[in-house]
């Protein structure tokens, strides 16, 4: 930038000042001992003006070298695989400005302060950083979200910047069951390195490109490879692209029921007052063509590929919720892993050919475990998310996952790798039913083995966990899961859950969880290392509990009444669901006639029991189980 006096006009020169000699100015040591003369205002104005120039020049300086290292460090962003152009040369844009009499020291002023001020902020820079030895620990993801735009958007954030082979830091998309990045691998966005950054990628919903269930990763290149300096991260919020927004029902009572499907066309739900009723869902039954012609196979797109599911099964779903729905009942659906020779794609590697479970691990260790998992949770969603087929509220992934022998089969292994395995599977149900219904809630399920410790159980207690789920979800990216626990009697052929037992106690440390010290769940779902990420207690639901007439059905009836004003008592369980409608012939022969019914229909003592118990008549049939239980009050069982 040149400083002129006027348009065309040429600064006036000064004359050269003529020098007066003595005689003796140029013997030896003459101009030390010499008498100076006093500056005139002439030379005190040449003087004013070098320094004017000077301290000009050093502004501007500081001002562009500071702007470069700025624009190279702090602000410019590249699209990726786009060739980087070359700083500018400060030394060639730099012109040295024509200083004249009339340049306000205004100006002046400003040009240097304006210049310390980049100088401040480059000195400010975050310092640069050997990375440590596990280079993912460098930094954190502290956000992978889907944004406004429909797009992916991932925030790092560190301390410093890491010494790399460049100055880039840049995107990766992982698979599931991807532990490194893979060599070739394209990076999706990149950007200059400093202390936060921000990167961005395409969703590609519903493509064959979606980025939906991948995981990302934040790199540096370092030594010619691409190495992750953070914890890779998955969507947290995939809720933003759903269609539906009010599938949750919220339920009239906590009071609910696994129901007898052939009962569901009578009047027996109506008239027991149900507000909320659980089902199981069998995947492998859902999947495959049908022959019959009233119900055609259903062909499902999802990710750019095609799926069948069998019409007639799923007609049979569509009759269970929608006549549910229909009657106002809050519904839970169970998603489970039974066997399929057809289908085995969706059994974990670690969980065939072995065992002789009902249920067995999900597959999220290979891709076409997660694209059926993806495909089948978003048909499901979307199918019962509407009052056409009926809605699902809640969503249950798997059936006591800590019961590993007899309820969700894998190879014995640590506690570590067992719940990696399940969070994956349970993270692409999880995506795959919020990006269709935002507000269903989709849980992990536990059974009453809280902390037992037993020496050589190759199942897991529940405590542990909750404790190892919690972390792993928590540390690749917080979702709003919720914990469906089964507070089943010890033994549970005893229908006296109030009787003492040397496995309940009531602290963290007990043995089991019953109806008897379900606060003890409740407290430590409360820490806040637990919470979801509004500091809220995350949503329990008593899905599965019952209680045996074989001792007698006044001591069935009682146990239900003394369970459910405990329930009552405590906010933070949303749902009590009992097991079950009918006796079951299988159980009772084991000592466990659970049913509001016997097998042939008749109501035992509980049925009444469980139809006022949420209304304004519910002590004239529960007065009676005080006696029972050795109370005066209901507050008496609160603790």
């Amino acid at each position: 930038m040149i400083f002129r006096t006027g348009k065309n006009e040429k600064p006036a020169e000064d004359k050269p000042v003529e020098e007066k000699k003595t005689k003796d100015s140029h013997a030896p040591g003459a101009g030390l001992f010499a008498k100076k003369r006093r500056p005139g205002k002439k030379d005190r104005k040449d003087t004013q003006k070098l320094v004017k120039r000077m301290t000009i020049l050093m502004g501007l300086v500081l001002l562009a070298g500071g702007a470069a290292v700025s624009y190279l460090f702090l602000f410019r962003k590249e699209e990726p695989q786009q060739n980087v152009q070359k700083a500018p040369d400060i030394k060639e844009e730099i012109q040295v400005p024509e200083v004249e009499e009339e340049i306000g020291s205004d100006v002046t002023d400003h040009i240097v302060t304006a210049g310390g001020a980049v100088w401040e902020s480059f000195k400010k820079r975050p310092a640069m950083m050997e990375l440590p030895e596990n280079a993912a620990d460098f930094a954190d993801i502290t956000e992978c979200v889907i944004d406004d735009s429909k797009r992916i958007s991932v925030t790092l954030e560190g301390d410093g910047i890491p010494k790399s082979d460049d100055k880039y830091y840049y995107l990766f998309a992982l698979n599931t069951y991807d532990n490194s990045i893979a060599e070739g691998a394209d990076y999706l966005d990149r950007d200059y390195k400093n202390s936060s950054i921000n990167l961005k990628t395409s969703l590609n919903y519903n493509l064959a490109g979606s980025r939906l269930y991948k995981k990302f990763v934040i790199a540096v290149k370092k030594d010619g490879e691409y190495v992750p300096v953070s914890t890779p991260s998955y969507i947290t919020n995939p809720e933003a692209i759903a269609r539906f927004g009010s599938v949750y029902q919220q339920p009239a009572s906590k009071k609910g029921l696994l129901v007898d499907p052939n009962k569901l066309r009578g009047g027996e739900l109506d008239d027991l007052g149900v507000k909320q009723a659980a089902y199981n869902i069998p995947v492998a039954r859902l999947l495959g063509p049908t022959s019959s012609a009233a119900y055609p196979t259903i062909y499902y797109t999802y990710n750019g590929k095609t799926y069948s599911f069998n019409g007639q099964v799923v007609a049979e779903y569509d009759i269970v919720f929608g006549t549910l729905t229909a009657k106002g009942i809050s519904t839970t659906a169970i998603i489970l892993n039974n066997y399929s020779s057809a289908y085995s794609q969706l059994i974990h590697p670690q969980a065939r050919g072995g065992g002789s479970a009902p249920y067995y691990m999900f597959n999220g260790a290979e891709e076409s475990g997660v694209e059926y998992m993806a495909a089948v949770g978003s048909f499901l969603a979307e199918r019962y998310s509407d009052n056409t087929h009926g809605r699902i509220s809640n969503w249950i992934i798997a059936n006591e996952i800590n019961a590993r022998k007899e309820w969700n089969h894998m190879a014995y292994t640590d506690i570590e790798t067992y719940v990696e395995e399940y969070a994956k599977a349970f993270r692409v149900f999880y995506t795959a039913i919020k990006s269709v219904s935002s507000s269903a809630r989709v849980y992990i399920s536990i059974d009453q083995q809280w902390d037992r410790n037993i020496k050589n159980n190759t199942n897991y207690d529940g405590r542990d966990i909750l404790d190892v789920f919690n972390r792993n979800i928590t540390l690749k990216g917080n979702i709003d899961w919720g914990v469906a626990q089964h507070p089943y009697n010890v033994p549970l052929t005893e229908a006296r859950t109030w009787q003492g037992s040397r496995y309940v106690e009531h602290s963290a440390g007990t043995s089991m969880i019953t109806m008897a010290n379900i606060e003890v769940l409740i407290n430590y779902m409360k820490q806040e290392h637990f919470r979801d990420r509004n500091g809220e207690v995350r949503s329990i639901l008593l899905s599965e509990q019952g209680y045996t007439s074989h001792a007698g059905e006044a001591l069935q009836a009682a146990a239900f009444a003394y369970a459910y004003y405990k329930v009552a008592a405590y906010p933070e369980i949303d749902g009590f669901l009992l097991n079950r409608q009918t006796d079951a012939g299988e159980e009772v022969a084991q000592g466990l006639a659970f049913g509001l019914s016997d097998a042939g229909g008749r109501h035992k003592q509980i049925y009444d029991v469980f139809k006022y118990i949420d209304t304004s008549e519910h002590a004239a049939h529960t007065d009676f189980a005080k006696d029972i239980i050795g109370i005066t009050s209901w507050n008496q069982i609160i603790r």
